[in-house]
């Protein structure tokens, strides 16, 4: 198929500058890490104040997992 309405270079390069990657925005934590902006914490699972994540019940969880799948390997 043929390009019916081409731009010029200038017009390319124009469009193309505002394609640059920026870095992404890092604030402090509660707890002293460094998180992205408005995202939970990803050390302790924080946002806003409040647990959103929690991290030690995930932990739990996969350990129980875990066990049960070696147990019926054995």
């Amino acid at each position: 198929m043929v390009v019916r309405m081409r731009h010029n270079r200038s017009q390319t390069r124009q469009t193309r500058s505002h394609h640059a990657l920026k870095e992404r925005a890092l604030g402090v934590c509660e707890c002293g890490a460094m998180r992205v902006s408005h995202r939970a914490c990803s050390q302790c699972g924080r946002y806003r104040g409040r647990v959103v994540v929690d991290h030690a019940a995930k932990a739990s969880a996969k350990a129980a997992k875990r066990q049960k799948r070696e147990a019926a390997q054995k």
